[in-house]
């Protein structure tokens, strides 16, 4: 019975405290968007300084919402490995389980780009910020391919969910090759993110109050670095490296590689 009371009480508290959590949130990112992202703009010599000072506003805008909902007693998380992440001008592949996890990386990886869905481009919370950041978000298959392959050549590391929407829940991991097709054309360096949420939440078509009746433990796995060295790109190589990144996004790893608790961005 007090067990029972106690549970449901920390159901009840993480129900509010995740309400609060994204009303911060949406106020953090509109901040950025209309008030910060102009500062930035009088404040550089062009435009590029500019969208380097508004990423770094998000990256600390992302690490202090992470340190608010891990705080709250909203989540826990794990990074294996996160010093993998600081390699400039890196191509971040991973896989998509929750709607956190763009923010994880955003808060990990210096001067990221990330490839943006229409939806968030268009939404009033986040196009202000998606747009002065230089994040890339466009409908065309071509011209992201196009942007992505700009911003790594700059030096700018950029984040890509390659399976382009949230993963189903229960089903194996499957990725367009848009992701594969960057890495071999542009012989990009590739840095492979496996993400594991228990238990499951915030995951594709969940509205944010069906709270999961434990707190939520996110587990990234940051992988070695993959490089191909094509001398010509082909679409065999192409769908080879896709096939390792599903293989590698659907392993199931052993608890041992996980290496120890790390802060995002640290």
């Amino acid at each position: 019975m007090v067990l029972t009371l106690t549970a449901g009480i920390d159901r009840g508290w993480r129900c509010f405290a995740t309400a609060l959590g994204f009303s911060l949130f949406a106020l953090c990112a509109l901040a950025v968007g209309l008030a910060i992202a102009p500062l930035a703009r009088l404040c550089s010599t062009n435009r590029a300084s500019s969208q380097r000072r508004v990423r770094r506003s998000v990256k600390a805008t992302c690490r202090g919402f992470i340190a608010l909902l891990k705080g709250l007693r909203l989540i826990d998380y794990r990074f294996a490995h996160a010093e993998r992440l600081q390699q400039p001008g890196s191509l971040v592949l991973a896989n998509h389980p929750t709607l956190l996890d763009a923010l994880f990386l955003l808060a990990s990886v210096p001067d990221a780009v990330c490839v943006a869905k229409g939806g968030l481009a268009n939404h009033p919370v986040t196009r202000s910020v998606i747009r002065a950041a230089g994040f890339i978000a466009d409908p065309n298959p071509r011209r992201v391919i196009a942007a992505v392959g700009e911003a790594l050549e700059n030096g700018q590391s950029v984040i890509l969910f390659p399976e382009g929407t949230r993963s189903t829940p229960g089903q194996p991991v499957r990725l367009r090759r848009n992701g594969a097709m960057i890495a071999v054309m542009r012989r990009a360096l590739v840095i492979p993110v496996r993400i594991r949420c228990e238990p499951p939440t915030l995951l594709k078509g969940s509205p944010w109050y069906h709270v999961p009746a434990q707190r939520p433990r996110f587990t990234f796995e940051v992988g070695a670095a993959i490089q191909e060295d094509t001398e010509t790109p082909s679409m065999p190589a192409i769908i080879e490296l896709n096939r390792r990144l599903e293989t590698l996004f659907n392993h199931d790893a052993p608890k041992d590689d996980i290496a120890h608790d790390e802060r995002a961005g640290t």
